[in-house]
């Protein structure tokens, strides 16, 4: 296959889910900007038309979906088959991070609601992606898991989204070795301090491992999003498996 012709072949169809916010929407804006088709998944159609006005005259379309919810996430991907006819990228992005609680004040109920959307969201859209992808002709696609660094170090009172981020490694390992034979790739992008909303709070301080809190450097989205659209642009061939991509300066190589 030609260099161009690699190109062509890959400026397909997306979906990212958590498309009205942060990460996923500088991602969503970045692939349609290079001229994907890119379907915004997300709880509030609000922020999902929000996106799609920022977007300008690209193709999007917003479909809102809670991705803790099977039969949700089932009518989301029907969508995609109904509407695009194939589906070539999904960025598996929606995340919570959960209260900032010492361990011992950690209800069930807010441990449950971090894995639900962290874990259960990301398997679920990966298994209806794989779906997809394995039964469409041509056949196959890309899956990229949105890890963390809490996927490689935890910070302190992170429990819940730590241990929802080492998941979604082993969830990206299976779905690598699972997709070989239809063409499916998967790889995972592990994000340290993008400015987003989540993130607002970094330059009030954030708890360190010795118990001081330390504001942190942060880095611009759109660093990130240029990242997931160089990983979305290779041919299926090719494959990056984990790439990190953080603040140059934040606490993580040695984590001071």
């Amino acid at each position: 296959m030609s260099r161009r012709a690699a190109e062509v072949r890959t400026a397909g169809t997306a979906l990212v889910t958590g498309a009205g916010s942060g990460i996923g929407r500088a991602v969503a804006l970045t692939l349609a900007d290079a001229g994907w088709t890119v379907v915004l998944a997300g709880r509030r159609r609000g922020s999902l038309e929000q996106t799609a006005q920022l977007a300008g005259g690209a193709a999007t379309r917003c479909v809102p979906a809670d991705v803790t919810d099977p039969a949700a996430v089932t009518a989301l991907f029907d969508s995609v088959r109904e509407h695009e006819g194939r589906l070539d990228l999904l960025f598996n992005n929606a995340g919570t991070i959960g209260p900032a609680v010492p361990l011992a004040d950690l209800s069930f109920e807010d441990w449950r609601a971090v894995v639900d959307v962290n874990l259960h969201g990301a398997f679920l859209c990966a298994q209806a992606a794989f779906r997809l992808m394995k039964d469409q002709q041509p056949r196959g696609g890309r899956i990229i898991n949105n890890g963390s660094i809490s996927a490689h170090t935890p910070r302190p009172g992170s429990i819940a989204y730590t241990a929802t981020k080492h998941a979604m490694t082993g969830l990206t390992k299976s779905l690598s070795l699972d997709g070989r034979a239809y063409d499916v790739a998967c790889g995972q992008i592990d994000i340290g301090n993008a400015a987003t909303e989540m993130t607002a709070a970094m330059s009030q301080g954030v708890p360190q491992a010795d118990g001081n809190r330390v504001p942190e450097p942060t880095m611009n989205a759109d660093d990130v999003a240029r990242t997931v659209l160089h990983m979305a642009s290779l041919p299926l061939e090719a494959n990056v498996q984990f790439a990190t991509v953080l603040a140059t300066k934040m606490p993580y190589i040695g984590r001071g």
